[in-house]
């Protein structure tokens, strides 16, 4: 089992958010895992008692749970890139998101959920579940 302190949840029919997961090439301690998977829906139950549709990050060893917005820029601060391309990610997320979807014919936009949470606990028991399933990153993350 790889050494994941964190993963990513994400929508992996959509083509921008698996090229933006592709940072994950260079984050060694990070494993990505579609919004799709049964995990990836179990532990978002969990967590919200909802499944929403988001990009979530998911980290066990700050116990936190960042979504949309949130994961979007923390994932391109612990990638490396600079402030501002952070920022720039975070700020258009939404318009992305939805420029996206609709060309991509995914006929959804993402949910409302932006902000960093404390990570459950009944949520956190499946963090390991979540790492065995991201274990076989998807092809176009390889």
């Amino acid at each position: 089992m790889p050494d994941y302190d964190a993963v990513l949840v994400y929508d992996g029919d959509c083509p921008y958010c698996s090229i933006a997961a592709k940072a994950l090439k260079e984050l060694k301690n990070v494993g990505a895992i579609s919004w799709y998977d049964e995990t990836a829906q179990e532990f978002l139950e969990r967590q919200f008692g909802e499944t929403p549709f988001a990009m979530f990050l998911v980290d066990s060893r700050e116990d936190r749970v960042y979504a949309g917005r949130s994961a979007a820029e923390e994932l391109a601060d612990r990638a490396g890139t600079p402030g501002i391309v952070s920022s720039l990610v975070r700020d258009n997320y939404d318009r992305i998101a939805k420029v996206v979807g609709a060309a991509s014919g995914r006929g959804r936009d993402p949910d409302d959920f932006h902000d960093t949470y404390p990570l459950d606990e009944d949520a956190a028991d499946l963090f390991d579940a979540l790492v065995d399933a991201a274990a076989e990153r998807p092809e176009a993350l390889s």
